[in-house]
């Protein structure tokens, strides 16, 4: 199985490659056709949802993101 990798984009999309499933929120699996490489929507704006279809160019979404490290998780007691 390849490894799934997920790259957020500058003032755009999030693409995830690799291999993978995408699911509503009543699980039911979005129908991929075999893609293994996907761009889904940040800006809130696409007519495609979950899937970006191009319309931060057009709305001028700005949000830029740099990697960091997380904290480590809160230990439930």
């Amino acid at each position: 199985m390849a490894a799934t990798r997920v790259t957020i984009n500058n003032n755009g999309s999030i693409v995830i490659e690799g291999d993978f499933s995408i699911h509503d929120e009543s699980g039911v699996e979005y129908g991929l056709a075999g893609r293994t490489r996907i761009s889904l929507c940040r800006c809130g704006h696409s007519a495609k949802k979950p899937f970006c279809d191009g319309s931060h160019r057009r709305n001028e979404f700005a949000s830029e993101c740099c990697a960091y490290d997380l904290p480590e998780p809160v230990k439930k007691a």
